[in-house]
């Protein structure tokens, strides 16, 4: 992780950030709450089909009509919905489908490895050693949570099965693939954070609706209309909370902050989501409570460090 810088709007950016962190925590056990309504496809089309005619209403209605141009970055508009957004979106859902909403956030808390590990390869900025060790430390964390303890060979867990193994992976796929959408975005500075929200949702709702038609070809989606109105809360906020604030939000917190920051405040999805699920009556095995603290304990810790280290400075 950089260090934080000292401009004004960091503070702010670092907020947005957090919120943003904090919806997406809460999103995982309310969505699959409403998988008994309707398949994940067609639930991310309803998400991003609400979130692309909002930001396009409120783009417009603040920036006017010049601000649908793409110009000089257009191309990463593109590439960051129609590759990072997208997919992520789609893959997030699809694997929540198959795997417990607490070891999907946990797996998500790997994003921050794998943004650090991105802008190194990328360019070139190799994070602090103690950053590397608590990046280290977490992944132990998250390793006793996705397995309870029984180490890789049984991903999905000692009570797993091949659908369960098969949603953590998708679930990889998804974080890295929004790893590539906020390193995207984070280069798009000349734009408004919700321009880049606009800009970057249409692209990606295009690609999630062609997804959607191979889906149906397939038989993939389902949508039962007489459980639909017990799940309307859910679907208005994964759509309008989840992706329109949320997005919104978290695309301010990386244009201040960067992406790797950004990234590392990620690792706090996991006390939103567990105390959801503790609320929904999920009962959890303390090695799994212990690998969700260590995950926490390592991002404060390096946080603490990071601080320190500014202050030096």
């Amino acid at each position: 992780m950089s260090r934080p810088s000292a401009h004004p709007g960091f503070a702010r950016g670092l907020v947005a950030a957090f919120a943003a962190t904090l919806i997406w925590g809460a999103q995982l056990p309310i969505a699959k709450g409403a998988f008994d309504a309707l398949d994940e496809f067609s639930m991310t089309v309803v998400r991003y089909g609400a979130a692309s005619v909002a930001f396009s209403l409120a783009l417009w209605w603040r920036e006017g009509r010049r601000a649908f141009a793409f110009q000089e970055y257009g191309r990463q508009a593109l590439l960051g919905g129609a590759f990072g957004l997208a997919p992520s979106a789609l893959l997030l859902f699809v694997g929540l489908s198959l795997t417990r909403p607490e070891v999907a956030v946990i797996i998500l808390a790997l994003q921050p490895a794998m943004a650090a590990l991105a802008e190194w390869i990328v360019e070139g900025r190799s994070p602090p050693k103690f950053t590397l060790v608590c990046i280290a430390i977490a992944f132990v964390g998250v390793a006793l949570v996705v397995t309870r303890g029984v180490g890789f060979a049984v991903f999905g867990g000692p009570e797993g099965s091949a659908s369960e193994l098969l949603g953590n992976l998708l679930t990889v796929l998804a974080a890295i693939a929004w790893v590539g959408y906020a390193m995207v975005t984070a280069r798009m500075s000349g734009w408004t954070a919700l321009r880049v929200s606009a800009l970057t949702s249409i692209p990606a709702f295009a690609v999630i609706v062609l997804a959607w038609f191979v889906a149906d070809a397939l038989g993939a989606v389902r949508i039962d209309a007489q459980a639909l109105p017990a799940a309307s809360w859910r679907l208005a906020y994964v759509s309008l909370i989840g992706v329109v604030l949320a997005m919104f939000l978290w695309n301010v917190g990386v244009q201040h902050i960067g992406a790797v920051n950004a990234m590392l405040l990620l690792n706090l999805m996991p006390v939103a989501t567990f105390a959801i699920r503790a609320l929904e009556g999920a009962r959890f095995e303390p090695v799994e409570l212990a690998g969700a603290a260590i995950v926490v304990g390592a991002l404060v810790t390096n946080s603490l460090l990071l601080r320190r280290g500014a202050r030096k400075d």
